[in-house]
């Protein structure tokens, strides 16, 4: 009996990080070709948005009335459900590339720290606060609406728009200080020409600042006007401005997320970048860049990806799918995780052929010539390791 006991230990210890590692996959990779991950992914987003209904229907009386009790099992189901999920994701997170390295407690605190599962802790944190202190549930219900923010998880319009805050941070900080000079000036010269007209609703260049702020903006309250000659010529100068200064941040996100939209077909995620060998080792900062450097791109079935008189300039990875791959009259079958294109990034092949066709509905993740190059510069490790690995391929036997 402890011989078939030490047994069924040992195979429940091997099936552990299997079924870890496949956690992992449908929770934090996401791919699309698994059903599992869709259907989890699908009733997450139900989920999400049905407490967010929830959150609204309760401050309507007569529902409450009619339907407080339920409401109050459906939000409570909801919270053992996010708990669930926050807590395997602590679990799985060691299976990530870049974690696996650290002391299993050290990296699931690591990734305890990120945006999205901070946002995940700050959604269900509110409903077990309850138990330990007095709080007002007007403020419990209030703070529910941050499960709204979970959905930026799985919503690739939410996830391009952070990409594009951050990567147009910099013009945007510009347009910023833009606008806080005129806002300024304009506070400043209303200040100088209505304070004797009218002293108590410009009597500081800070109360003057909010007829500033609603004339910049356009939206003209009427609460506060000028009233002198000068006065209402500066404002419509002001207005006119305004219409350029306050639409500048609006531009540059709306021709950044144009950008960004057009060079990607899918989400580039960190675990998926993660995922692939080459990128296994490379530090966070690193993978942060890739992110924003790699485009997507998705092929049916049996779709060209490469015709052997195509130039290739860029290296192309495998995400999802198998790729069929002609290269020095050799055929490789390509799974997730393997790249192509490489050699040619090498002036002394570049007059190299390669072809390569979608075997499988398939998405590649694509790094340029000239990204490529910046990264080799900053990572010399990752330039040999492209090479040894290009030269294992070539050396091995044919894949018909």
């Amino acid at each position: 009996m402890t011989i078939e006991r030490q047994q069924r230990q040992d195979t429940a210890r091997d099936r552990l990080p299997a079924l870890r590692a496949r956690l992992h996959d449908v929770l934090e990779a996401g791919h699309v070709d698994d059903p599992v991950s869709r259907v989890v992914d699908s009733f997450l987003v139900a989920l999400i948005v049905t407490n967010v209904l929830a959150f609204s229907l309760e401050t309507v009386d007569w529902v409450v009335a009619s339907y407080g009790p339920e409401l109050a099992v459906f939000d409570t189901v909801s919270v053992l459900i996010f708990t669930v999920e926050y807590v395997l994701r602590l679990w799985v997170c060691v299976e990530l590339p870049l974690l696996r390295d650290d002391a299993p407690w050290r990296a699931r605190l690591k990734f305890a720290g990120r945006p999205l599962l901070v946002i995940d802790l700050l959604a269900i944190l509110p409903f077990y606060l309850a138990f330990l202190f007095a709080v007002d549930l007007r403020i419990l219900r209030i703070l529910r609406l941050l499960r709204f923010f979970k959905i930026a998880r799985y919503s690739p319009a939410l996830q391009t728009l952070g990409r594009v805050i951050s990567n147009e941070r910099r013009a945007l900080l510009g347009a910023l200080i833009v606008m806080m000079s005129m806002l300024l000036f304009a506070s400043t010269i209303i200040y100088l020409l209505e304070r004797d007209a009218q002293p108590e609703a410009f009597a500081s260049i800070p109360a003057a600042a909010w007829w500033a702020i609603a004339t910049l903006t356009t939206v003209g309250y009427g609460d506060v006007v000028p009233v002198t000659a000068l006065g209402r010529l500066f404002g419509g100068v002001m207005m006119i401005f305004g219409l350029g200064m306050f639409a500048l941040p609006v531009g540059i996100v709306a021709t950044g997320f144009s950008q960004e939209v057009n060079r990607r077909e899918f989400v580039v995620t960190w675990s998926m970048i993660a995922k692939v060998p080459l990128f296994a080792r490379l530090d966070a900062s690193s993978i942060a860049q890739l992110v924003g450097t790699l485009q997507s791109q998705s092929y049916p079935a049996g779709g060209n990806i490469l015709n052997i008189h195509d130039p290739v300039d860029a290296i192309y990875f495998v995400a999802a799918g198998e790729v069929r791959l002609v290269h020095k009259g050799q055929i490789h079958t390509l799974h997730p995780g393997d790249f192509f294109g490489d050699a040619t990034l090498d002036e002394r092949e570049s007059d190299e052929a390669v072809n390569a066709t979608a075997i499988t509905n398939c998405d590649l993740l694509v790094l340029e010539r000239a990204d490529f190059e910046q990264l080799m510069q900053k990572n010399v490790a990752l330039r040999e390791q492209i090479a040894a690995a290009v030269s294992k391929r070539d050396a091995a036997p044919q894949d018909i």
